[in-house]
């Protein structure tokens, strides 16, 4: 059973720190609009983070502003997650080089119900608080405007000439390698903007929160929400800056692509070995921005990593806290007993202790060879296993004087005798035998 750590709120927050002063600390607020923080102190307030269902699931890119939303609702404020069924029809131009693939309803629908269990493990959407979490969906108040009421009441109060100013617009114009932008994206931002209308007339949410790119978006808002309202309309903004690694370098890719919340695209071994084979210098920003430590607990954790780089200690509670978060207790000591596994201090017992996905993924790359489940169920020597069977050792005679110079491991247990019969009560999850050769030589069988 996969434990979870149940988001909380701390009304003590302002006693300690405030919500912005906090976030400055952490280095994660890009810009922001005037009276925000006066706002936030003087009531509860309701803000919503926008993301648009693209995938069925989140991947690290949408950390920074979904931990916004979990150290708002700690502060004592309202958090809203708005799932974009009508904008992620349309596409979000900011930052794209082209036209984003449109999706049906029914792929909507899914995406949405997936991306609300993954929040849930960071929001607290359940409780009687004042400020729980709430899931909204543009679709539900876009899903019956005409087009014709649209820009009759909405269009008229923003400019083209207001929309062509915005950043992410000209510089899809301004780049002649593109392929330019259709009306349905260049829309794109009348659309959030309504949202961000919507939202303050009929649930009280008076900031909106994003990534840097979304700055431009996020002032349409505020902007159309005073056109209508009135230039006393309190209607706030503030966004995080866009990750990335110090070397310049794009956060959150790996050879394989993103890296996702869900263990079906990203395994928990995966997802732990992506936060520990962080560099120091970015170990520093990340572990301010994506976990929940206080300022004391990370300096403290910093200034002992500084005394010895070596142990590698500041990865180590940034890859443990973050794993535990998306995947639970269970997942991070699995993660653990794979790492340990694969760089030889493993035991028999964690390498059984894995499932099938985490085995796989430790192993990705590692050579595999089919061997008969019939021929293995009646007992097959080692020596014809290792070397006929499959291509673990050229020769018998070479896999007999390894065996001999204790150099031949199955499933995490040293063979000393040339004469052993293997049968299935080797295999792993009734499929695999893991075998090792010398230090750094791994091999997999396959029963078929």
């Amino acid at each position: 059973m996969v434990s979870i750590v149940r988001p909380f709120v701390n009304y003590n927050y302002f006693e300690k720190m405030s919500f912005i002063d906090d976030l400055k600390w952490r280095g994660m607020i890009h810009d922001i609009t005037p009276g925000t923080e006066e706002q936030l102190a003087k009531e509860m307030t309701s803000a919503y983070v926008g993301i648009d269902p693209t995938a069925d699931s989140l991947h690290i890119g949408h950390l920074v502003s979904i931990m916004i939303l979990k150290h708002f609702q700690m502060a004592g404020h309202k958090p809203f997650a708005l799932v974009g069924g009508a904008t992620g029809m349309v596409g979000d131009p900011s930052g794209k080089s082209q036209e984003r693939n449109l999706l049906d309803i029914e792929t909507l629908n899914h995406n949405k119900a997936a991306i609300k269990k993954q929040l849930s493990k960071f929001l607290d959407f359940d409780s009687d608080a004042p400020n729980h979490a709430e899931l909204v969906d543009n679709y539900d108040w876009m899903k019956d405007i005409t087009f014709i009421d649209f820009i009759r009441t909405i269009g008229k109060h923003i400019t083209v000439n207001y929309m062509m100013s915005k950043d992410s617009v000209k510089k899809r114009f301004a780049d002649d390698s593109r392929e330019g932008m259709s009306f349905t994206e260049f829309s794109y931002q009348l659309m959030q903007g309504y949202d961000f209308y919507w939202l303050r007339k009929n649930r009280n949410v008076k900031l909106q929160m994003g990534g840097a790119d979304q700055w431009g978006n996020i002032t349409t808002g505020t902007e159309l929400i005073r056109r209508i309202d009135g230039q006393e309309a309190e209607a706030f903004g503030l966004t995080c800056p866009l990750i990335k690694k110090a070397d310049g370098t794009k956060f959150g890719k790996t050879e394989k692509g993103n890296v996702w919340l869900d263990a079906r695209y990203t395994t928990p071994y995966e997802f732990y070995q992506f936060w520990i084979n962080t560099s120091d210098e970015d170990a520093e920003r990340y572990i301010k921005i994506y976990t929940m430590l206080t300022r004391e607990e990370i300096e403290s954790i910093i200034a002992k990593h500084r005394e010895d780089p070596g142990r590698r200690l500041l990865q180590g509670e940034l890859a443990k806290r973050i794993t535990i978060m998306v995947h639970g207790e269970d997942a991070y000591n699995q993660a653990i007993a794979a790492s340990q596994i694969l760089f030889g201090k493993g035991t028999k017992e964690q390498l059984l202790s894995l499932d099938e996905q985490s085995f796989l993924a430790v192993f990705a790359g590692v050579p595999q060879f089919p061997i008969s489940a019939v021929e293995l169920k009646n007992g097959i020597g080692v020596l014809d296993l290792l070397a006929e069977k499959s291509k673990c050792f050229p020769s018998k005679s070479e896999c007999r004087r390894s065996i001999k110079e204790n150099a031949v491991s199955i499933n995490q247990e040293k063979i000393s005798d040339a004469d052993l019969v293997l049968n299935d009560t080797y295999l792993l999850d009734g499929k695999y035998i893991l075998v090792k050769k010398g230090k750094k030589n791994w091999f997999i069988l396959k029963a078929e």
